[in-house]
């Protein structure tokens, strides 16, 4: 195989394969090339993927070690990214009655989940994620975007049990939004003890879900990581229960008589 083939294909393995360790034998053997010529390919994808914002990769040395590819979404890109969300969201045609906001759209891109999945997986990558959580139904879209780039599974906590899930545990928890008692469901069988959690949630009001979810997980002796929302509202009436989460949008205002949306940027970026 040629060099220039070769490039392709580690590149294209690297990106299907993010975050697992992968030995130079492997390639070695895969393509047909001396260590030196596949240590040489994997210098130049690094440089490669530092150079567009994509990541790097990570080498481990040792008789186990090899190379692991980290993704990331650059800090310019993220924010041009985010930009671009907040003025789709001001968009007046979005509001719907109660003062809720069309989102739907936007959770039905795959490149713009794609990318949101890539944000946050980039702010958790160092954090060994186990597993990714996520609550029914609109959450899900984001949940398996950032967990592609984990390459950790998925786990679903859902309102009403399936007879196909098994024994389940249960959880009652009051809506931060609604102020009403509901119920929130997860398999015996989803978590095994003490997994290091990752929650993701489309939207994050006074937080109330997502303690219940945080409540739920103890029940699993699991360590909440990472907390991550796509869009949260400002609400000076409500006051937040959940505190160490990332945002990349916030909602600061919605004048349904005026028609207007104020669109600010999260605290993803005060972060970074």
């Amino acid at each position: 195989m040629k060099r220039s083939d070769r490039l392709v294909a580690i590149t294209n393995y690297l990106i299907e394969n993010p975050m697992k360790l992968v030995s130079l034998p492997f390639f070695s053997t895969t393509y047909d090339a001396a260590k030196s010529s596949i240590s040489e390919d994997l210098t130049i994808v690094n440089k490669v993927f530092k150079q567009e914002g994509m990541g790097y990769l990570k080498s481990i040395s040792g008789a186990a070690g090899g190379v692991k590819y980290i993704p990331e979404h650059s800090l310019d890109n993220s924010k041009k990214f985010i930009d671009d969300l907040c003025k789709r969201l001001e968009d007046p045609s979005r509001l719907l009655p109660g003062g809720y906001l069309f989102m739907s759209d936007l959770l039905g891109e795959p490149s713009t989940v794609r990318n949101i999945g890539k944000i946050f997986a980039s702010e958790f990558s160092k954090l060994e994620i186990d597993v990714v959580v996520t609550v029914a139904t609109k959450g899900i879209p984001l949940a398996y975007a950032v967990a592609s780039f984990l390459n950790v599974p998925v786990v679903i906590v859902r309102r009403d049990p399936k007879v196909t899930e098994g024994s389940t545990v249960s959880i009652n928890y009051v809506s931060g939004s609604s102020r009403k008692i509901q119920t929130m469901i997860l398999p015996k069988r989803s978590l095994h003890e003490g997994a290091k959690v990752c929650i993701i949630d489309d939207f994050m009001m006074a937080g109330g879900t997502i303690n219940g979810m945080k409540d739920l997980l103890k029940e699993f002796n699991a360590q909440v990581k990472a907390i991550g929302v796509l869009v949260e509202a400002e609400d000076e009436e409500e006051e937040r229960v959940v505190d160490n989460y990332t945002s990349l949008i916030q909602i600061s205002n919605v004048n349904v008589k005026n028609n207007k949306i104020k669109v600010n940027k999260g605290n993803f970026l005060g972060k970074s």
